[in-house]
Protein backbone atom coordinates (compact mmCIF):
# COMPACT_ATOMS: atom_id res chain seq x y z
CA UNK A 1 0.00 0.00 0.00
CA UNK A 2 1.12 3.54 -0.64
CA UNK A 3 2.00 5.35 2.57
CA UNK A 4 -0.79 8.18 2.02
CA UNK A 5 -3.44 5.83 1.62
CA UNK A 6 -6.18 7.07 4.16
CA UNK A 7 -8.17 10.42 2.74
CA UNK A 8 -10.68 12.97 4.55
CA UNK A 9 -13.98 12.12 3.77
CA UNK A 10 -15.42 15.43 2.61
CA UNK A 11 -17.45 15.16 -1.02
CA UNK A 12 -18.29 19.09 -1.51
CA UNK A 13 -18.35 22.33 0.34
CA UNK A 14 -21.90 25.04 0.13
CA UNK A 15 -23.50 26.65 2.96
CA UNK A 16 -25.68 26.55 5.36
CA UNK A 17 -30.29 26.13 6.51
CA UNK A 18 -33.18 27.96 8.37
CA UNK A 19 -34.68 25.18 10.65
CA UNK A 20 -37.35 25.41 13.74
CA UNK A 21 -36.58 24.82 17.25
CA UNK A 22 -38.43 21.68 18.41
CA UNK A 23 -41.71 22.94 19.87
CA UNK A 24 -41.51 24.01 23.44
CA UNK A 25 -37.40 23.87 23.59
CA UNK A 26 -35.67 26.53 24.55
CA UNK A 27 -32.76 26.63 21.48
CA UNK A 28 -29.09 27.78 21.92
CA UNK A 29 -28.58 30.72 21.58
CA UNK A 30 -25.33 30.36 19.01
CA UNK A 31 -26.11 32.62 16.43
CA UNK A 32 -25.63 29.93 13.16
CA UNK A 33 -28.04 27.14 15.09
CA UNK A 34 -31.40 28.40 13.49
CA UNK A 35 -29.32 26.87 10.45
CA UNK A 36 -28.18 23.70 11.96
CA UNK A 37 -30.08 20.89 10.67
CA UNK A 38 -27.98 18.04 11.51
CA UNK A 39 -28.80 18.33 15.69
CA UNK A 40 -32.12 18.42 15.40
CA UNK A 41 -32.18 15.32 12.81
CA UNK A 42 -30.64 13.64 15.35
CA UNK A 43 -33.08 14.78 17.96
CA UNK A 44 -29.93 16.53 20.28
CA UNK A 45 -31.66 18.84 21.79
CA UNK A 46 -34.31 17.01 23.48
CA UNK A 47 -31.87 14.57 24.62
CA UNK A 48 -29.84 17.70 26.67
CA UNK A 49 -32.01 17.72 29.59
CA UNK A 50 -30.96 14.40 30.24
CA UNK A 51 -27.19 14.45 29.38
CA UNK A 52 -24.65 16.95 27.48
CA UNK A 53 -21.81 14.97 27.66
CA UNK A 54 -20.27 15.94 30.87
CA UNK A 55 -17.25 14.08 32.21
CA UNK A 56 -16.93 12.58 27.98
CA UNK A 57 -13.77 13.06 25.81
CA UNK A 58 -13.94 12.41 22.43
CA UNK A 59 -10.69 12.15 19.83
CA UNK A 60 -11.13 13.70 16.76
CA UNK A 61 -8.35 11.88 14.97
CA UNK A 62 -8.33 14.00 11.83
CA UNK A 63 -6.81 16.75 10.24
CA UNK A 64 -5.97 18.80 13.48
CA UNK A 65 -7.90 21.53 14.96
CA UNK A 66 -7.47 24.93 15.27
CA UNK A 67 -6.97 25.31 18.82
CA UNK A 68 -7.85 29.01 19.07
CA UNK A 69 -11.61 28.89 17.86
CA UNK A 70 -13.59 30.50 19.80
CA UNK A 71 -15.93 27.68 19.48
CA UNK A 72 -13.76 25.07 20.17
CA UNK A 73 -10.55 26.39 22.12
CA UNK A 74 -12.45 26.07 25.61
CA UNK A 75 -13.64 22.14 24.67
CA UNK A 76 -9.86 21.10 23.92
CA UNK A 77 -8.57 18.99 26.96
CA UNK A 78 -5.23 17.72 25.17
CA UNK A 79 -3.87 16.98 21.33
CA UNK A 80 -0.95 15.47 19.75
CA UNK A 81 -0.01 15.28 16.19
CA UNK A 82 1.44 12.39 14.36
CA UNK A 83 1.84 13.29 10.77
CA UNK A 84 5.76 13.12 9.50
CA UNK A 85 6.43 12.71 13.16
CA UNK A 86 7.57 9.43 12.74
CA UNK A 87 6.77 6.71 16.06
CA UNK A 88 6.33 9.89 18.64
CA UNK A 89 4.47 13.03 18.76
CA UNK A 90 5.62 16.54 17.05
CA UNK A 91 2.79 18.72 17.76
CA UNK A 92 -0.03 19.48 19.96
CA UNK A 93 -2.56 18.81 17.22
CA UNK A 94 -3.21 22.32 16.21
CA UNK A 95 -4.49 22.14 12.65
CA UNK A 96 -0.85 23.87 11.35
CA UNK A 97 0.98 21.92 13.54
CA UNK A 98 4.05 19.40 12.50
CA UNK A 99 7.18 19.22 10.53
CA UNK A 100 7.69 22.04 8.19
CA UNK A 101 7.05 23.21 5.12
CA UNK A 102 4.21 21.25 4.76
CA UNK A 103 2.40 21.57 8.18
CA UNK A 104 0.82 24.83 7.04
CA UNK A 105 1.37 24.47 3.18
CA UNK A 106 -0.82 21.12 3.80
CA UNK A 107 -2.78 22.42 6.53
CA UNK A 108 -6.69 21.56 5.99
CA UNK A 109 -10.02 22.75 7.64
CA UNK A 110 -11.46 19.32 7.90
CA UNK A 111 -10.92 18.50 12.00
CA UNK A 112 -11.85 21.66 12.75
CA UNK A 113 -15.61 21.19 11.12
CA UNK A 114 -15.59 17.80 12.72
CA UNK A 115 -14.86 18.71 16.39
CA UNK A 116 -17.73 21.91 15.95
CA UNK A 117 -20.17 18.76 14.95
CA UNK A 118 -19.53 16.68 17.76
CA UNK A 119 -18.41 19.43 20.48
CA UNK A 120 -19.06 23.02 20.00
CA UNK A 121 -19.44 25.29 23.01
CA UNK A 122 -23.10 25.79 22.91
CA UNK A 123 -25.17 28.99 24.42
CA UNK A 124 -22.04 31.04 23.88
CA UNK A 125 -23.29 33.33 21.89
CA UNK A 126 -20.56 32.52 19.13
CA UNK A 127 -21.48 30.01 16.02
CA UNK A 128 -22.74 26.91 16.08
CA UNK A 129 -24.08 24.41 18.94
CA UNK A 130 -22.34 20.85 19.12
CA UNK A 131 -24.12 17.65 19.24
CA UNK A 132 -22.57 17.06 23.39
CA UNK A 133 -22.40 20.47 23.87
CA UNK A 134 -20.30 19.41 27.55
CA UNK A 135 -18.04 16.49 26.16
CA UNK A 136 -14.04 17.26 26.01
CA UNK A 137 -12.12 17.27 22.91
CA UNK A 138 -8.69 15.64 22.24
CA UNK A 139 -7.24 17.42 19.09
CA UNK A 140 -4.88 14.56 17.57
CA UNK A 141 -3.52 15.31 13.79
CA UNK A 142 -2.80 12.27 11.76
CA UNK A 143 -4.02 13.68 8.30
CA UNK A 144 -3.81 16.68 5.98
CA UNK A 145 -4.97 17.30 2.33
CA UNK A 146 -3.04 15.24 1.02
CA UNK A 147 -4.48 12.08 3.16
CA UNK A 148 -2.04 10.29 5.78
CA UNK A 149 -0.72 6.96 6.58
CA UNK A 150 -2.08 3.88 8.44
CA UNK A 151 0.45 4.26 10.57
CA UNK A 152 0.30 7.88 11.89
CA UNK A 153 -3.81 6.90 11.67
CA UNK A 154 -2.71 4.25 14.51
CA UNK A 155 -0.47 6.08 16.72
CA UNK A 156 -3.24 8.47 17.07
CA UNK A 157 -6.01 5.99 18.00
CA UNK A 158 -3.44 4.42 20.38
CA UNK A 159 -2.53 7.51 22.06
CA UNK A 160 -6.00 8.83 22.06
CA UNK A 161 -7.17 5.50 24.20
CA UNK A 162 -3.68 6.37 26.57
CA UNK A 163 -5.09 9.94 26.97
CA UNK A 164 -8.37 9.02 28.00
CA UNK A 165 -10.94 9.31 24.67
CA UNK A 166 -14.13 7.41 25.53
CA UNK A 167 -15.33 8.09 22.32
CA UNK A 168 -13.05 8.17 18.80
CA UNK A 169 -13.86 9.62 16.08
CA UNK A 170 -12.45 8.68 12.28
CA UNK A 171 -13.75 10.96 9.64
CA UNK A 172 -11.50 8.92 7.17
CA UNK A 173 -10.88 6.27 5.05
CA UNK A 174 -9.36 4.68 2.27
CA UNK A 175 -10.81 3.94 -1.61
CA UNK A 176 -12.77 1.02 -2.36
CA UNK A 177 -10.83 -2.22 -2.75
CA UNK A 178 -8.76 -1.56 0.49
CA UNK A 179 -11.37 -3.27 2.52
CA UNK A 180 -9.59 -6.43 1.05
CA UNK A 181 -6.82 -5.70 2.74
CA UNK A 182 -7.57 -5.06 6.18
CA UNK A 183 -10.35 -7.95 6.44
CA UNK A 184 -7.69 -10.40 5.26
CA UNK A 185 -4.82 -8.99 7.41
CA UNK A 186 -2.21 -8.21 4.97
CA UNK A 187 -2.98 -4.45 6.55
CA UNK A 188 -3.36 -4.81 10.14
CA UNK A 189 -2.20 -1.99 11.65
CA UNK A 190 -5.00 0.45 12.01
CA UNK A 191 -7.68 -2.40 12.00
CA UNK A 192 -5.47 -3.94 15.18
CA UNK A 193 -5.41 -0.19 16.79
CA UNK A 194 -9.37 -0.45 16.94
CA UNK A 195 -9.37 -3.79 18.38
CA UNK A 196 -7.58 -2.51 21.65
CA UNK A 197 -9.30 0.28 21.53
CA UNK A 198 -12.94 -1.46 21.52
CA UNK A 199 -11.52 -3.42 23.92
CA UNK A 200 -10.43 -1.31 25.90
CA UNK A 201 -14.24 -0.17 26.26
CA UNK A 202 -13.47 2.93 23.76
CA UNK A 203 -16.39 3.99 21.19
CA UNK A 204 -14.25 3.88 17.85
CA UNK A 205 -17.11 5.60 14.97
CA UNK A 206 -15.73 6.19 11.81
CA UNK A 207 -16.73 7.30 7.61
CA UNK A 208 -18.72 4.92 5.40
CA UNK A 209 -16.80 6.56 2.54
CA UNK A 210 -17.86 8.89 -0.04
CA UNK A 211 -17.81 6.52 -3.69
CA UNK A 212 -21.28 5.14 -3.02
CA UNK A 213 -20.05 1.58 -2.49
CA UNK A 214 -21.90 -1.11 -0.68
CA UNK A 215 -19.83 -2.14 2.31
CA UNK A 216 -18.37 0.27 4.51
CA UNK A 217 -14.73 1.18 3.63
CA UNK A 218 -11.63 0.82 5.94
CA UNK A 219 -11.85 1.84 8.30
CA UNK A 220 -14.97 1.25 9.16
CA UNK A 221 -15.29 -1.92 7.78
CA UNK A 222 -12.77 -3.00 10.98
CA UNK A 223 -13.90 -4.88 13.70
CA UNK A 224 -16.48 -3.29 16.42
CA UNK A 225 -15.73 -0.09 14.71
CA UNK A 226 -19.39 1.82 14.22
CA UNK A 227 -19.82 2.40 10.44
CA UNK A 228 -21.55 5.81 9.91
CA UNK A 229 -23.65 6.65 6.34
CA UNK A 230 -24.90 10.39 5.30
CA UNK A 231 -28.27 11.41 4.74
CA UNK A 232 -29.29 14.43 3.51
CA UNK A 233 -32.06 17.15 5.00
CA UNK A 234 -34.75 15.00 3.87
CA UNK A 235 -33.28 12.33 5.84
CA UNK A 236 -32.90 10.00 2.37
CA UNK A 237 -29.33 8.02 1.76
CA UNK A 238 -26.75 11.34 0.29
CA UNK A 239 -25.80 10.20 -3.28
CA UNK A 240 -22.17 10.08 -2.61
CA UNK A 241 -22.57 7.92 0.33
CA UNK A 242 -21.15 4.33 0.82
CA UNK A 243 -23.67 1.98 2.57
CA UNK A 244 -23.93 1.37 5.98
CA UNK A 245 -22.65 -2.40 5.61
CA UNK A 246 -20.05 -4.65 7.35
CA UNK A 247 -19.35 -7.57 8.86
CA UNK A 248 -21.01 -7.47 12.33
CA UNK A 249 -23.54 -4.87 11.01
CA UNK A 250 -22.36 -2.27 12.97
CA UNK A 251 -23.59 0.51 11.02
CA UNK A 252 -25.84 3.62 11.73
CA UNK A 253 -26.80 7.04 9.69
CA UNK A 254 -26.42 10.94 10.44
CA UNK A 255 -26.62 13.83 8.68
CA UNK A 256 -24.25 14.11 6.23
CA UNK A 257 -25.27 16.77 3.85
CA UNK A 258 -25.72 16.46 0.11
CA UNK A 259 -23.50 17.92 -2.01
CA UNK A 260 -25.76 19.78 -3.88
CA UNK A 261 -23.80 23.78 -4.81
CA UNK A 262 -27.09 24.97 -3.05
CA UNK A 263 -26.87 27.28 0.50
CA UNK A 264 -28.93 25.03 3.14
CA UNK A 265 -27.82 21.82 1.87
CA UNK A 266 -24.86 20.42 3.93
CA UNK A 267 -23.56 20.81 7.16
CA UNK A 268 -22.71 24.35 8.88
CA UNK A 269 -19.34 23.88 11.04
CA UNK A 270 -16.38 25.67 12.17
CA UNK A 271 -13.56 26.49 10.02
CA UNK A 272 -9.77 27.72 11.31
CA UNK A 273 -10.50 31.53 12.08
CA UNK A 274 -10.28 33.66 8.72
CA UNK A 275 -10.52 30.43 6.21
CA UNK A 276 -14.13 30.28 5.34
CA UNK A 277 -15.25 32.52 2.45
CA UNK A 278 -18.54 33.38 3.94
CA UNK A 279 -20.33 33.22 0.96
CA UNK A 280 -23.87 32.50 2.73
CA UNK A 281 -23.30 34.77 5.62
CA UNK A 282 -21.96 32.89 8.29
CA UNK A 283 -18.62 34.66 8.56
CA UNK A 284 -15.18 33.51 7.84
CA UNK A 285 -14.84 31.22 10.64
CA UNK A 286 -17.85 28.79 9.54
CA UNK A 287 -18.47 27.08 6.73
CA UNK A 288 -20.69 24.08 5.31
CA UNK A 289 -19.11 20.74 4.02
CA UNK A 290 -20.72 17.39 2.85
CA UNK A 291 -19.46 14.16 3.20
CA UNK A 292 -19.58 10.73 5.64
CA UNK A 293 -16.63 12.76 7.54
CA UNK A 294 -19.91 15.03 8.81
CA UNK A 295 -22.03 12.35 9.53
CA UNK A 296 -19.59 10.57 11.75
CA UNK A 297 -19.37 13.12 14.27
CA UNK A 298 -23.10 13.53 14.93
CA UNK A 299 -22.87 9.86 16.26
CA UNK A 300 -19.59 10.61 18.50
CA UNK A 301 -21.32 13.51 19.50
CA UNK A 302 -24.57 10.81 20.83
CA UNK A 303 -22.08 8.59 22.06
CA UNK A 304 -20.64 11.07 24.25
CA UNK A 305 -24.13 11.92 25.85
CA UNK A 306 -24.22 8.11 26.54
CA UNK A 307 -20.72 7.61 27.79
CA UNK A 308 -21.37 10.10 30.14
CA UNK A 309 -24.34 8.45 31.61
CA UNK A 310 -21.80 6.04 32.59
CA UNK A 311 -22.63 3.36 30.39
CA UNK A 312 -19.61 1.00 29.23
CA UNK A 313 -18.23 1.27 25.20
CA UNK A 314 -20.75 -1.81 24.21
CA UNK A 315 -23.87 -0.49 26.25
CA UNK A 316 -23.19 2.99 24.35
CA UNK A 317 -23.14 0.62 20.76
CA UNK A 318 -25.94 -1.24 21.70
CA UNK A 319 -28.10 1.91 22.31
CA UNK A 320 -26.89 3.44 19.34
CA UNK A 321 -28.29 0.69 16.76
CA UNK A 322 -31.32 -0.18 19.04
CA UNK A 323 -32.76 3.15 19.25
CA UNK A 324 -31.91 4.54 15.91
CA UNK A 325 -34.97 4.71 13.74
CA UNK A 326 -35.70 3.94 10.46
CA UNK A 327 -35.74 7.29 7.57
CA UNK A 328 -38.79 8.84 7.99
CA UNK A 329 -40.69 7.46 10.39
CA UNK A 330 -39.79 6.23 14.28
CA UNK A 331 -39.44 2.60 13.32
CA UNK A 332 -36.70 1.08 15.28
CA UNK A 333 -35.08 -2.16 15.32
CA UNK A 334 -34.80 -2.89 11.23
CA UNK A 335 -31.23 -3.24 9.33
CA UNK A 336 -31.16 -2.11 5.71
CA UNK A 337 -27.70 -2.14 4.48
CA UNK A 338 -27.98 1.26 2.88
CA UNK A 339 -28.67 3.29 6.30
CA UNK A 340 -27.94 0.27 8.55
CA UNK A 341 -29.82 0.37 11.96
CA UNK A 342 -31.32 3.63 10.86
CA UNK A 343 -30.66 7.43 11.68
CA UNK A 344 -28.95 8.18 15.35
CA UNK A 345 -31.84 8.82 17.36
CA UNK A 346 -30.17 11.04 20.57
CA UNK A 347 -33.33 11.25 22.64
CA UNK A 348 -34.23 7.79 22.21
CA UNK A 349 -30.47 6.40 23.01
CA UNK A 350 -30.08 8.49 26.44
CA UNK A 351 -33.98 7.50 27.27
CA UNK A 352 -32.92 3.60 26.74
CA UNK A 353 -32.64 1.39 29.01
Amino acid sequence: MPRRALTLLVAATALLVAAAAPAGAAPPDDPLYARQWGPKQVRAEQAWATSRGAGAVIAVVDAGIDLDHPDVDGKVVGGATFLGCGTTSCGNGDWQSGPAPRATASASPHGTHVAGIAAAETGNGTGIAGVAPDAGVLAVKVLDEEGGSFEDIALGIRWSVDHGADVINLSLGALPGVQALTLTGIEATVRDAIADATARGVVVVAAAGNESFPLCSTPAVDGDAVCVAATDKRELRAAYSGFAFKPGLHGVSAPGGSSLPVCGEDVVSSVPVGTGDGACGEGTSYAEFAGTSMATPHVAGVAALLVAQGRSGPAVVRALETTARRPGTDVRGVYDPAFGWGIVDAVAAVASS
